[in-house]
């Protein structure tokens, strides 16, 4: 003999309805945590990016970075009016690609950029070379002090000793603070002393054939030569917007090896529905693809890097760039 409940089970109708209140049931607590309070303080919220004001870059001028210049041991350089630029080549490394013998201004440059908002907060983001013995280390100061990591990966095929490269991102309304923490991970590292740069100095490179295969005139520190293009969209970092130029280039780097040769190192910067079109232009003209992926975790629109490498005639490489800077919708940062 059944009992009431188990007779009611066999209705269809009320065991679809009893199912339906032991789901909501069950759901409950899930549906709670992920409210529209909850949704908007969560990275990428919907709500919050939504009714979050987008807050623009401030026009500063050198001065205005002396304290973060002090705090980081050496002088940068202002970018556009907005963007206070600092690097730290890695002269201490001795690194071989592929039998090439690799130059700090090739891909073992290590920078960090810091922008002033009109929130009255300040944002760095930078990119720094270090030894595979290093990483855990810089990565740990890094972390005690708050500055976070957003991406760690390589720019080299097969190097010697093993490279990494990390990305980092801080925000705060201390930019002493922010540069503090930069610093920490900075001395954990065989970065040298800054020396003082010679005057630019032309390469032994065809440039001018170069220039016409990018479409954009590059620039020579008597080392390499190169060709910087920027995103023509506004992008954004959670609800800052970035400057131009800031986090959002592609760069192509050439070492003279001689004969016209060159070895290739950069990156190219790209919208999802632009990637397949910029790897196969790449893959078609003899580049090897080295890494795909985010340099970012909260940008918009959300952006992938691909770094590359090549060894060979420099105007032919220019040439296969040339068509994937074609497939982008990027700008050059100097005059073409």
């Amino acid at each position: 003999m059944m009992t009431g409940d188990q007779q009611q089970d066999t209705n269809p109708r009320w065991a679809t309805s009893r199912r339906r209140i032991l789901t909501a049931a069950a759901l409950a607590p899930t549906l709670a945590a992920i409210s529209p309070a909850a949704a908007g303080a969560m990275p990428g919220g919907m709500t919050g990016s939504r009714k979050q004001k987008m807050v623009k870059p401030l026009t500063t001028r050198m001065s205005d970075w002396a304290g973060v210049a002090k705090v980081l041991g050496r002088s940068g350089n202002l970018l556009r009016g907005t963007t206070y630029h600092t690097p730290f080549p890695r002269d201490d490394l001795h690194v071989v690609a592929e039998g090439v013998a690799i130059t700090p201004a090739l891909a073992l440059g290590a920078h960090v950029a810091f922008v002033r908002y009109a929130d009255g907060t300040t944002m760095c983001m930078g990119d720094v070379a270090v030894t595979e013995r290093e990483l855990q280390h810089v990565i740990d100061a890094w972390q005690e002090h708050g500055i976070a990591q957003t991406a760690l990966h390589k720019h080299l095929p097969s190097q010697h000793p093993d490279i990494w490269w990390v990305h980092v991102h801080g925000h705060g309304r201390d930019e002493l603070a922010l540069a503090r923490g930069l610093r920490a991970g900075f001395d954990r590292t065989g970065i040298p002393p800054a020396k003082p740069a010679g005057p630019p100095r032309p390469v032994a490179l065809n440039t001018a054939a170069i220039d016409a295969a990018l479409g954009a005139k590059g620039s020579s520190d008597g080392v390499v030569y190169k060709a910087v293009f920027a995103r023509r969209e506004t992008i954004c970092d959670g609800h800052l917007v970035l400057p131009s130029g800031l986090g959002a280039t592609s760069a192509f780097i050439f070492q003279p090896l001689g004969g016209g040769r060159a070895a290739l190192s950069g990156d190219c910067v790209m919208l999802a529905e632009e990637v397949q079109h910029v790897l196969g232009a790449l893959r078609r003209g003899g580049i090897k693809l080295v890494e795909l992926h985010n340099h970012h975790l909260t940008e918009s629109p959300r952006l992938f890097f691909t770094h590359f490498w090549a060894v060979g005639d420099a105007v032919k490489l220019a040439r296969a760039l040339g068509r994937a800077v074609k497939a982008t919708n990027v700008v050059p940062t100097s005059g073409v």
